[in-house]
C-alpha cells in the first residue's frame, strides 16, 4: 500500500510534477513537492527547505516511509529510498530496481571519475513529449501495481 508520493523538486520537470500531483489528487494520495528556497515552483502540500547542497534530499528521506514513491533524478536518493523499502521512480520513466542499482551506481562513480580526471561527459537531452509519456506511462503502472 501506498503512502507518500516525495517528488525531489530540484531537478523534477514541471510537467512530471503536474502530472504527478494530478494523478495524486485523483487517486486521492498525498502528494508532497519538496524544494529549496531557490525554486518556485507552487503546490500544494510544497515543502520548503534551505538552499544548502542535499537538504532536499535528507528532508525526503527523513520523512518517507516504507512503501512511499519518490519522483526523483538523483540515482544516489533512489538507492536510498530503496534501502528504506520505499520506491523511485525517474522523470525518465524509469522504475529504479534494487538489483541494478549497483550498476548504476557504478556508471555513475565511473563518470564521475572521468570528470575529476578532466573528462567530458554530455549533459541530459531536451527533455521531449516522448519522456512525458514514457513518465505518465510509468507511474501509472508503478501506482497500479501498488495500490
Amino acid at each position: 500500500m501506498i503512502g507518500t508520493i516525495w517528488i525531489d523538486g530540484d531537478g523534477c520537470p514541471k510537467l512530471a510534477v503536474r502530472f504527478t500531483l494530478d494523478e495524486g489528487e485523483r487517486r486521492g494520495l498525498p502528494v508532497v513537492l519538496v524544494t529549496n528556497v531557490h525554486h518556485e515552483q507552487q503546490a500544494p502540500g510544497r515543502l520548503v527547505v534551505d538552499g544548502e547542497a542535499q537538504a532536499v534530499d535528507l528532508a525526503i528521506l527523513n520523512r518517507m516511509r516504507a512503501g512511499d514513491v519518490v519522483i526523483t533524478q538523483d540515482i544516489g536518493l533512489a538507492a536510498m529510498v530503496l534501502g528504506k523499502k520505499g520506491y523511485a521512480l525517474n522523470p525518465s520513466g524509469e522504475v529504479y530496481e534494487e538489483e541494478r542499482m549497483g550498476l548504476i551506481l557504478e556508471l555513475r562513480e565511473a563518470a564521475a571519475r572521468h570528470r575529476r580526471g578532466g573528462g567530458r561527459t554530455k549533459g541530459p537531452k531536451k527533455r521531449t513529449a516522448l519522456d512525458e509519456e514514457r513518465f505518465q506511462k510509468a507511474l501509472l503502472g508503478l501506482l497500479d501495481r501498488l495500490i
